[in-house]
């Protein structure tokens, strides 16, 4: 196996994130089921931005918020994901570069603008999402580069995006060529519906192997096994991957392997804010210390650390540096 020249190249949908805090009212004025996640189309999507209040915006997607708190620990990053060749998509491209990510995807030229995600923020720190996915639906296996995924230590690939028969064509393509280079594939089961929509398929990829390491909330584990029961889910998810974490919300979360299972507590917190990117940033601490050959205990405490970060402030990216946090909390960087 030859040296990585990156620690962790994500693929996912490339989302354009624009933050605003709101009430309930806007919500039931505007029909959204509060705490949800509702795909929209491009009308519905420019009548949501009219109305919403001031705003922040940032190159996001569940993937590309990973995969930029990877780049934040230190580690090198890169990303695929589709966006167009748009005033929305070249701020997209511009940011994510910004943040030390390696952004090489080629924009599409034609075809649904680039995807945008409306994320209005209650003051109980809750998230109601409105995703217009546009251009993010259309990465393809033209779009994975070989010597790119070969390159990387990890190949990490995001749940949502496994709804177009192309992007789960680029997936599997990504896997393989990760696996003939000796690499790691790591996947995010991302939302319960997805589970709900596509558990077979996600067994599937666990069970053959394709994927080596899962990451899942309780949620997600639940609906994967369709049983309420947790501890008994964690056995059978045990015995369907290689690794796997199971995320706790404020219970921190258990790491499972053939060595065993490991929880790792919660980081405490001053004030919950904003939930976004909570599970988008635990990933990126574990995977950082994967990549710096951690033990599972400290690569769980390294996701927890990241995701504490973020849920104290509006907005799915850290606003410290995360190296110097793990530092200053005595963990490897």
């Amino acid at each position: 196996m030859t040296d990585a020249k990156y620690d962790v190249l994500g693929i996912g949908n490339a989302i354009f994130d624009v933050f605003a805090q709101t009430d309930e009212k806007f919500l039931s004025q505007h029909g959204m089921a509060k705490g949800g996640m509702a795909l929209i189309d491009e009308a519905r999507a420019i009548s949501i931005y009219r109305d919403m209040g001031p705003a922040t915006e940032v190159s996001g997607g569940s993937c590309a918020n990973t995969i930029v708190g990877v780049a934040g620990f230190g580690a090198r990053a890169a990303f695929i994901g589709k966006v167009k060749a748009d005033q929305i998509g070249t701020l997209y491209s511009h940011d994510i570069r910004a943040a030390g990510v390696a952004f090489e995807t080629r924009a599409a030229a034609d075809g649904p603008a680039t995807g945008c995600s409306y994320i209005l923020v209650t003051p109980d720190g809750e998230r109601t999402m409105n995703t217009y996915l546009g251009a993010a639906q259309d990465l393809n296996p033209s779009d994975i580069d070989e010597t790119q995924i070969a390159a990387a230590r990890i190949v990490y690939l995001e749940g949502y995006l496994w709804d177009p028969k192309n992007a789960k064509e680029a997936f599997v393509k990504a896997a393989s060529i990760a696996h003939a280079a000796g690499r790691q594939v790591a996947l995010t089961l991302s939302d319960s519906f997805c589970v709900d929509r596509y558990r077979d398929e996600f067994l599937d990829l666990m069970r053959k192997r394709t994927v080596d390491l899962v990451f899942a909330n309780e949620a997600e584990l639940h609906s994967l096994y369709q049983t309420s029961d947790f501890d008994g889910a964690l056995k059978q998810l045990r015995l369907d991957t290689k690794l796997a974490v199971v995320t706790r919300s404020e219970k921190g979360c258990v790491v499972v392997s053939s060595d065993g299972v490991t929880s790792v507590p919660a980081f405490p917190i001053q004030k919950l804010v904003d939930t976004t990117g909570a599970g988008d940033l635990f990933a990126a601490g574990f995977l950082f210390g994967l990549v710096r050959d951690a033990s599972h205990e400290t690569c769980g405490r390294l996701g927890a650390l990241a995701a504490a970060e973020v849920i104290q402030h509006i907005g799915a990216r850290p606003q410290v540096s995360l190296k110097e946090l793990a530092g200053q909390n005595g963990l490897p960087v």
